[in-house]
């Protein structure tokens, strides 16, 4: 898989693709909670990264605005979000960076 997490147009740009799936978001900040990283852009939720169901899977999903079909979820590497987290904390993006230690401990 090939990755990127960068500063692109005011925002912090996160991309993964493989032969089968590209995710791809842009966000000013990174909500963490227990268990999820919320991906926000000018206060909306734009997507998520979430741990499927206690299971070792980590999903990460976009919010497409669309009528009867609200998100595309696919699952990503425990590296990838690794880096995400890293890079909205060195970035200054995380809301909550207590809650950011929390979601380490609980899902990477």
């Amino acid at each position: 898989m090939d990755s990127v997490i960068t500063e692109h147009d005011g925002l912090l740009l996160a991309r993964i693709e493989d032969d089968h799936m590209v995710f791809e978001v842009s966000f000013d900040e990174l909500e963490p909670t227990d268990v999820t990283l919320r991906f926000n852009r000018d206060g909306q939720k734009v997507g998520s990264i979430y741990n499927d169901d206690g299971t070792a899977r980590t999903m990460a999903r976009l919010t497409t605005g669309r009528e009867g079909n609200d998100f595309i979820g696919v699952e990503v590497p425990k590296s990838f979000v690794t880096d995400v987290l890293d890079a909205a904390e060195e970035s200054g993006r995380v809301t909550d960076e207590t809650a950011a230690a929390g979601y380490r401990t609980r899902v990477l």
